[in-house]
């Protein structure tokens, strides 16, 4: 082997396989749309906890499968060698949203579409996929359901509690009744008329009745 047969080896010809304009029109756009994607994310977030760390990974994640595909589509002997390292990839870190899913799944399309040099799908679907997601998902038909805890003395009690209820709610359903002795426990949803929450203090004042608590419940309710 002479001097110059080193610099013809296969890897230093796979330098120039990917143009310089091209790995940064990708990369810039990969930047770009996956901020948009974080960005609705943040919008539409409705989980409990936010966690800005899977914001930046819906960026990172766009850019990285950018850089992936684009070195599979330059040498398909690498493409083969990349399906075999993916494969014995194992993620154990739990989805705790499934809107989360979607997100995941959207920063990696839109990672392969530009790399694959689709510049207006990737761009006019993610806009398109953006609107959709805004629109349905802070879009509410019902009110919030609410969780009232009540101890009472007895069943007339009970039956003056259950009366109130239904007069100062739109929805007034019993879910769970546990009876001891001298006192009788309720669970009931509720829907607020007008978001005002004054009622209950009301509620906790009447005769025979022990406390009221009011339990907001995160979750999502039809009907």
């Amino acid at each position: 082997m002479t001097f110059n047969d080193i610099f013809k080896s296969s890897f230093l010809e796979n330098v120039s396989s990917v143009g310089l304009l091209d790995m940064a029109i990708a990369l810039v756009l990969a930047f770009g749309l996956g901020l948009f994607i974080f960005l609705v994310y943040k919008k539409t977030f409705t989980g409990v906890m936010y966690a800005s760390s899977f914001g930046v990974t819906l960026v990172a994640l766009t850019m990285i499968t950018t850089v992936v595909i684009l070195a599979v589509t330059s040498n398909v002997v690498l493409s083969l060698g990349m399906v075999g390292a993916l494969s014995i990839v194992r993620f154990r870190t739990a989805i705790k949203e499934p809107l989360d899913i979607a997100f995941l799944f959207w920063s990696i399309a839109v990672g392969i579409v530009l790399a694959a040099g689709m510049i207006p799908l990737a761009v006019f679907g993610s806009v398109l996929i953006g609107a959709v997601l805004l629109v349905f998902v802070n879009k509410k038909s019902y009110a919030d359901p609410y969780i009232v805890v009540i101890q009472c003395g007895g069943r007339d009690s009970e039956t003056r509690a259950g009366a109130y209820l239904e007069q100062h709610t739109e929805r007034c359903v019993v879910k769970s009744k546990t009876a001891r002795r001298d006192m009788v426990e309720l669970n009931m949803e509720i829907r607020l008329k007008d978001g005002n929450t004054d009622f209950i203090n009301t509620l906790a004042e009447l005769e025979g009745v022990d406390s009221a608590v009011l339990v907001s419940y995160n979750g999502d309710y039809m009907g």
